[in-house]
Parts: structure tokens; C-alpha cells; sequence
């Protein structure tokens, strides 16, 4: 299964302020998510996964071993038309993870949120590279990309985790799956990509993505 080990060089401060429900107060540190940014960029550890697989469209089944059958309404849509599928993991590492908790117990609650806001930025900045790099190879090839799709988006149940955990080089990155579907490090991401035909049949009305595509509207990282 390939591995992808390449490293971020800056984590989006933007982001990283969103993530910790700062969006709103304008007149908050700048250097406070700076600082925590940058000690972030020291303690990631990234590493990814993934692999590339037949998809069947008519029957919404993952020809994986064993085939994994995609059931919500939401990602089949999002998944209509493609040809194959790109089921992905990637990681930060625990290290990150260790000294937030670290930090909050000692009482340092504002570095602590501040340091767990720029590690999620961190590993949706690290998925987001994955993308571009499949794009590039797969464009080669003629296909396009749907965008990245995680159970739990829309109507793709979490309990779903647990058959793409075991196709898509989660644990070959030492990420663990939790009897209640959360991944550990919990600076981890699995997620399903399509690939369609260039020359396929337009697929229109996408489902909307990321935030737009979350029933959870009174969420405080919310766009």
C-alpha cells in the first residue's frame, strides 16, 4: 500500500483560528495562534496512506478485499459516475497530541486549545496535499476528482469507519480504531475520493462539502 510522508512547512493561522472558535473575536492575539502554529510545525509526525480501487457505481460497492458496500444516500450520490475510488488515511502523530493534554493540565488552557486548533488545521492541510498529489497523478490517466469524503459527512454514518478503516492503510500508519469509531492519534483523518472518466457524463449537483455537508449547525467551527 503506498505511503505518503511528505511534511507541511506552515499551518494555515486562518484555519487554525476557526478551529478553536475564534473566528468571530477580531480582536484577539495574532501571536498567540502564531506561536501555537509554530510549535506545531515541531511536533508533527505525518505520514498517509492509501490505496486505489474498482468501484461499482450501479451497486455502490468497493471492490476491496473484502468489498466494502457504501450505504447512505449522500455518498452514493457523491460517488455516482465514478469509475474507481481512492481510500486514503493520514496522520499527525501523537506527540501533538500529548502536549495539548500536557499543557491543559497544567492549567495552560488557552495554548492547549490553541495548540489542538493548529493540529486539526495541520492534518486537514496534510489530506488537502494528499488530494493535489492524486490529482496530478490520476489527471495524467483522464480521471477527476471528487472531493474527499469522510464517514460521518451527511448521512455517511460513522459506523461506516470501520470497513474503510480496514482498507485504507490506517494501521500500516499506526492509527488505531476506537469501539466508538474515533481514530487515535486523534489527529487523524480516513476518507473515500472518487475518480471519474474526464470524458464521463457531467455529474452536476454535488452535495455540498465539508461543513455544508454536517447536520450539526450549532457547531462553533462552523463556516
Amino acid at each position: 500500500m503506498p505511503i505518503y510522508n511528505a511534511q507541511i512547512l506552515a499551518i494555515d493561522e486562518s484555519e487554525t483560528r476557526r478551529y478553536a472558535g475564534l473566528r468571530k473575536a477580531q480582536n484577539f492575539g495574532e501571536k498567540n495562534i502564531r506561536d501555537a502554529c509554530d510549535e506545531a510545525l515541531l511536533l508533527l509526525r505525518v505520514r498517509g496512506a492509501w490505496e486505489i480501487y474498482e468501484y461499482d457505481d450501479i451497486n455502490n460497492i468497493v471492490k476491496s478485499e473484502p468489498n466494502f458496500k457504501i450505504v447512505g444516500k449522500s455518498i452514493e450520490k457523491h460517488l455516482s459516475g465514478c469509475e474507481k475510488v481512492i481510500c486514503m488515511s493520514v496522520t499527525v502523530g501523537g506527540d501533538i497530541e500529548n502536549e495539548v493534554t500536557k499543557k491543559f493540565e497544567r492549567g495552560d488552557y488557552l495554548a492547549s486549545v490553541l495548540l489542538d486548533a493548529a493540529a486539526t488545521a495541520a492534518v486537514e492541510q496534510v489530506a488537502d496535499a494528499m488530494e493535489k498529489h492524486f490529482a496530478a497523478m490520476f489527471g495524467k490517466d483522464g480521471f477527476k476528482l471528487r472531493w474527499r469524503f469522510s464517514p460521518g459527512y451527511g448521512n455517511w454514518d460513522l459506523t461506516e469507519q470501520a470497513k474503510l478503516f480496514k482498507i485504507c492503510g490506517a494501521e500500516q500508519i499506526g492509527v488505531r480504531l476506537t469501539s466508538s469509531m474515533m481514530l487515535e492519534p486523534r489527529k487523524s483523518v480516513t476518507a473515500i475520493i472518487g475518480l471519474e472518466k474526464i470524458t464521463a457524463k457531467k455529474y452536476s449537483d454535488l452535495p455540498p462539502k465539508n461543513c455544508a455537508a454536517c447536520n450539526n449547525l450549532q457547531c462553533a467551527m462552523r463556516v
